[in-house]
């Protein structure tokens, strides 16, 4: 039987075949879109990936003991992103607040908008790993060319040397994620921050 007998047999022309492939690009696309508020959505419930430990203020606690935290950065498909670190580790001692910087550039020739998700490994640190303040879950737009630095303050939790499973942490790793998202209004731009950060003065 010819390939062509076998379709008409089958009942799936070639326009049906074409339609069955444009719903299933669609569908990933609209599912690309909605990956951020979905994993945020997922975070709050479960407390995934460490975000019910973003905190109001630092610890008072400091340990005579040091851990190293690695930072990373990725940019999900459909963002002309450039997304780094500005620096890729720190030695710190448990327990000790810190800054670091991470550093995005729009390399697009429109204003597009990123937000960005994260996670901690190994998973069992994400519980001790504090945020008291970071960008994730929030819309961030860019001019065509503009770059923006973005603070994380962090410290990690003395309680961490207690439990078995993460008392032997030397190395924590935090790993940051920006993909498209459709603005809206009010977003959070690079104009809102440093507006923000000079009527701290």
């Amino acid at each position: 039987m010819s390939e062509t007998k076998q379709t008409e047999k089958s009942g799936l022309g070639n326009g049906t075949i074409v339609a069955i492939c444009c719903s299933f690009v669609i569908g990933m696309a609209g599912m690309a879109y909605a990956a951020v508020p979905l994993y945020e959505m997922f975070c709050k419930v479960t407390g995934y990936g460490g975000t019910t430990q973003r905190v109001e203020q630092a610890s008072d606690v400091i340990l005579d003991k040091t851990i190293k935290v690695r930072f990373d950065a990725n940019v999900g498909p459909g963002l002309a992103w450039s997304f780094e670190p500005v620096q890729r580790e720190v030695e710190m001692k448990i327990g000790e607040t810190v800054q670091i910087l991470y550093k995005a550039r729009n390399n697009a020739s429109t204003p597009t908008t990123g937000q960005a998700t994260f996670n901690v490994t190994p998973q069992a640190a994400g519980a001790y790993f504090n945020k008291v303040q970071c960008f994730c879950f929030t819309e961030t737009t860019l001019k065509p060319g503009e770059e923006l630095e973005m603070p994380v303050v962090f410290f990690v939790d003395p309680e961490i040397v207690k439990p078995v499973e993460t008392k032997g942490i030397h190395t924590i790793t935090l790993s940051y994620t920006f993909y498209p998202h459709e603005a809206t209004k009010p977003v959070v731009s690079s104009a809102d921050i440093k507006t923000d950060d000079a009527n701290k003065l």
